[in-house]
């Protein structure tokens, strides 16, 4: 789509007249109609480009055993929904124009190739259709996208059919009615009809969502569990009862410089408010999610496995995908391909180790600042602790939460900007997604897990002991809170899962309708009533409609956002059990709000193929494997399971007396200098030196650690083990699908000595200069 106005550039003109002569001679058809140009392939087009770009096309129909292997076990399936028309599965092959009429349905021209392929042959052509110097990277409709050469490009959505039947239905209509709707929350998803409409890439997506989603059940009904038991725990607990009845027997120190002395007895609400998320049971599901969160990724590798060979992509990466047309314009040299013998461009590594070099300084630069903001939230915490303690306003104990979930919406739209303008020129689309990915996720994950690891493993660690507090800029460390830094770091993750997921939501729910809203409104300036806007909808030709709409956004933000959410409700569900539910009850939403943005509120995306979720996997299998270590760390030095066990097998095993074995008295200069004593949690003779039990505690917890960890992991490998990647299901198919493309393609002779099939090309040379 474009926009003639009196301020396009000579230079703009020019582009855009050239790539509209050069696709006329890529052989495509154009029908112009004041500023919007519709472009189709015909027959020999698709024919040859769909060669080019190894479409795969069907052979046979696949029969599918599930539903009867279920209809004879008389076993009810109770999230199954009828969902009109399902797209068949095929045994499918690479196209080939010599071995057309071997190919199912291949008597219909007007079917044989799907609407969605139909769209990537356009695409590619778009794509790599110079309209200037390829030298000067002068390439594709993406580019001119960027100079604003044109305003849009895009398939058009579906028109609506009448509702005769549930079987008359467009795709489009099947996916509102069947997808889209609140009401289909207790369904499957359609997944092979989001495939059919939006590609595999967006079919994954919502494919990986709905497993981890379904996942999520049952590690939220464990965390409930264990939540829950937390009240009777703490109902009979010994040592919360002795707090709650000691009176004035433990006189604390001051928490700040300026605060006063303050009674233990006095926080029994607080303590026996940490005892929910602090107590045995949360051992116990620390080494549940650990195991919950290999297990799923083990699974999920099971069923992209299959996904991926139902959808005809599991060679995509390996075989099918093309180089990026940027990296083609811009590679200085070619190189012969290993797996395919076919020449290609190629990028030399000592260039690449250059940009790599430059990538990797900004990401240590974005991360440094944001330590400095967190060295600054920090000495905010401490200043904030002392009008906290003297306020009698229990809503600015949440202020520093609130501002941390405040900074954690600053700054990553910058740095993702900063990211998309740093390319090592990798060769392939998936690649390039890859590292770009891996970089943002870098600066995401200090930016996002910075504040809890703080809370977790250093705060309280390093204050000193009274009369010799150590200090950050002349401010006194900050210590834990009253009842201890695990319920503040309960805190932090409750503000975080429920505030920034509430937050996101609603922006999701509201932001796209009001961008479309003003995106009508200034299209259309000249209609200013309501009534005249219905009215010019109802004469508008289909793309126009759809240039009213949203622009896909992509998926990256989507899975970021579930990424984020997988790392704090393992890394740090030993400090919050009910995480995993505040994140089932968001996923439930999220599925809902994506499936409406891209049915009614986007324009419809281009295509993509991908064979699996790409490097979210390793990011999400790096997250697993840091989850086993933190709940190890938790549990050992922030929890006071340990000082707990140690006690009761060395002391009293009812842990009466417990809370006066944690408490330390204040040294003797203290107390000649402010003639009093005081209490404070540490495990220090009167001289301030550290006694034995303090050793003892961190060999056992040390201990702890590494028993923790390598049970997990030792149990986690033996899971990696049982559960193969692929099905014997799968590698069956996988199998026939080889012979019978073996079959049909076995008469051509140019493939079995290594060439390629001689096809004209439609409209002669359609490469630039």
């Amino acid at each position: 789509m474009q926009e003639e106005s009196m301020g396009v550039s000579p230079a703009h003109r020019r582009w855009r007249e050239e790539f509209l002569k050069r696709l006329r001679h890529s052989g495509l058809l154009q029908e112009q109609r004041i500023c919007f140009v519709l472009l189709s392939a015909p027959w020999s087009v698709l024919c040859y480009y769909a060669e080019e770009i190894s479409l795969r096309v069907p052979l046979q129909v696949q029969p599918t055993s599930s539903a009867a292997i279920l209809s004879k076990l008389s076993l009810p399936n109770l999230m199954s929904q009828d969902v009109p028309n399902p797209p068949p599965d095929y045994y499918t092959c690479q196209f080939r124009t010599n071995k057309l009429e071997r190919f199912l349905g291949s008597d219909n021209k007007d079917t044989f190739f799907k609407t969605t392929q139909r769209h990537q042959v356009l695409y590619e052509i778009l794509a790599r259709t110079p309209y200037g110097s390829v030298k000067n990277g002068e390439v594709g409709v993406d580019r001119l996208l960027n100079e604003q050469v044109f305003t849009a490009a895009y398939p058009l959505h579906e028109l609506p059919t009448p509702p005769v039947s549930p079987q008359s239905l467009s795709l489009r209509q099947i996916l509102y009615a069947y997808w889209a709707q609140w009401s289909c929350c207790r369904h499957y998803q359609p997944l092979d009809h989001i495939r059919e409409y939006f590609g595999e890439k967006i079919a994954l997506y919502f494919a990986w969502l709905g497993f981890y989603t379904g996942w999520l059940l049952p590690a939220s009904v464990v965390g409930t569990v264990i939540f829950l038991i937390g009240f009777w725990l703490v109902a009979t607990d010994v040592p919360a009862n002795e707090l709650c009845g000691s009176g004035n027997s433990f006189i604390m120190c001051p928490l700040c410089n300026i605060c006063s002395y303050w009674n233990y007895s006095s926080i029994c609400v607080t303590y026996k408010a940490g005892l929910l998320f602090d107590n045995g049971g949360t051992v116990f599901l620390s080494v549940f999610m650990s195991l919950w969160a290999i297990t799923f990724l083990e699974y999920w590798k099971r069923t992209c496995s299959s996904l991926s060979h139902r959808w005809d992509c599991s060679e995509f990466q390996d075989i099918e995908e093309r180089p990026r047309p940027e990296f083609t314009a811009m590679a200085p040299m070619t190189m012969r391909n290993p797996v395919t013998g076919v020449e290609e461009p190629y990028f030399p590594e000592n260039k690449r180790f250059n940009r790599t070099l430059t990538g990797c300084m900004v990401i240590i630069i974005m991360v440094a600042v944001v330590l400095i903001f967190l060295t600054a939230i920090i000495l905010y915490r401490t200043i904030l602790s002392i009008i906290i303690y003297k306020s009698e306003y229990s809503f600015f104990s949440f202020s520093v939460s609130k501002r941390q979930l405040a900074c954690l919406h600053l700054g990553p739209q910058k740095y993702v900007c900063v990211c998309v303008l740093l390319s090592e020129m990798h060769r392939t689309q998936t690649k390039y997604e890859d590292m770009f990915i891996l970089k943002v996720f870098v600066f995401q994950f200090v930016n996002f897990y910075s504040s809890p690891v703080y809370i977790a493993f250093f705060k309280g660690r390093f204050i000193g002991y009274p009369g010799n507090y150590n200090t950050l800029f002349g401010v006194r460390n900050e210590d834990c809170g009253a009842g201890g830094c695990l319920i503040d770091l309960a805190q932090e993750l409750l503000v975080i899962m429920v505030g920034k997921q509430l937050i996101n939501n609603i922006q999701e729910f509201i932001s796209p309708k009001v961008k479309s809203w003003w995106q009508k409104r200034k299209l259309n300036p000249q209609l200013k009533e309501a009534g005249q806007e219905a009215q010019r909808q109802e004469e508008a030709s289909p793309w126009e409609a759809d240039y009213q709409l949203l622009v896909c956004e992509g998926l990256f933000s989507e899975y970021l956002e579930m990424v984020i959410q997988f790392g704090f409700i393992t890394i740090f569900v030993a400090a919050c059990p009910l995480a995993p539910l505040f994140a089932l009850i968001n996923n439930w939403v999220e599925v809902r709000l994506d499936a409406q943005k891209f049915v009614t509120e986007y324009r419809r995306p281009v295509v993509e193929r991908a064979q699996d979720i790409g490097i979210w996997f390793p990011i999400l299998q790096f997250i697993a494997h840091m989850a086993v270590l933190s709940n190890a760390f938790l549990i050992a030095f922030t929890s006071s399971f340990v000082p707990r066990l140690y006690y009761r097998y060395t002391r009293d095993s009812t842990l009466s007396g417990f809370i006066n074995f944690t408490l330390a008295t204040s040294p003797l200069s203290y107390q000649q200098q402010h003639n009093t004593s005081c209490r404070y949690w540490a495990f220090r003779d009167e001289n301030g030196e550290y006694l034995p039990e303090y050793f003892h505690l961190l060999a056992i917890r040390l201990g702890f650690v590494i028993i923790f960890e390598h049970v997990v992991f030792f149990i986690g490998r033996l899971i990696d083990l049982m559960v193969p990647d692929v099905s014997e299901e799968v590698e069956m198919k996988i199998k026939r699908e080889h012979y019978m493309a073996k079959e049909a393609l076995a008469e051509n002779q140019n493939l079995s000595t290594g060439e390629r099939p001689t096809v004209t090309e439609p409209g002669g040379d359609r490469r630039g200069d």
